[in-house]
Formats: structure tokens, C-alpha cells, sequence
């Protein structure tokens, strides 16, 4: 089986929570996390964290690459970026190398751009 490179291991979606769902707990992945229902716990991966319009997310995420649409009370440590869609609303602290932020996005917290972050 051929190994997939680092795009296309970004555009499959290892784990989903869907609308309407709920989940509480820890999450440790690799790949894709896609956030569109409720969690509440952490989420620790080498992969990427998307959480969609309807995601609503209580959590610290620790990640590659977090795409933040919908809802995210806690802390990001992201080693790659964090790209905030103006649909998005963090309250939490943002910690990465690369920050990304479309107007009209919500953000109550501290940022902290680093070359490189210590895990």
C-alpha cells in the first residue's frame, strides 16, 4: 500500500463528530478530526483538527494544522498554524508558529506566534 503524503493524509477525515452529536472524552488520532456537534475533553494529534460552523468544542487541542469555523473554549497549541474562518469564535489561548485570521472572527485570549513550538 503506497504511503499518501502530507495533503492528501490532511483531506481524509479520520474521525468525525457529527451535527447533532455529542462526545465527551479524550481523542488521540492521527489524521483528520472533523468537529461539527458537541466535545468536551482534549484532543491531542500529529494531523489536523477542523472544527465546522456547527462544531462546538470544549477542549485543548494539540495539533498540526487547526481550521476553527464554529466554537472553541479552551487553548490551541498548533506546531504547523491555526487559521481562525471569520464564522469562528475561540476563547481560549493560541499558541503556533503561523496565525491565520479572517475578519469577523471572535477571538478572547492571548497569542503566541513561535518558530517553533515546544511539545
Amino acid at each position: 500500500m503506497p504511503r499518501l503524503n502530507r495533503i492528501d493524509e490532511d483531506n481524509i477525515v479520520n474521525s468525525i463528530i457529527g451535527a447533532g452529536s455529542e462526545f465527551k472524552g479524550e481523542f488521540k488520532i492521527n489524521g483528520l478530526l472533523r468537529i461539527d456537534g458537541k466535545f468536551q475533553g482534549t484532543i491531542d494529534t500529529h494531523g489536523k483538527v477542523l472544527v465546522g460552523q456547527s462544531g462546538d468544542a470544549v477542549t485543548d487541542i494539540k495539533a498540526r494544522l487547526v481550521v476553527v469555523g464554529g466554537r472553541v473554549s479552551g487553548n490551541i497549541y498548533a506546531t504547523e498554524r491555526v487559521i481562525l474562518l471569520s464564522t469562528g469564535d475561540v476563547r481560549g489561548n493560541v499558541i503556533t508558529p503561523s496565525l491565520i485570521m479572517e475578519e469577523g472572527v471572535k477571538f478572547e485570549g492571548n497569542c503566541v506566534i513561535n518558530k517553533k513550538i515546544e511539545e
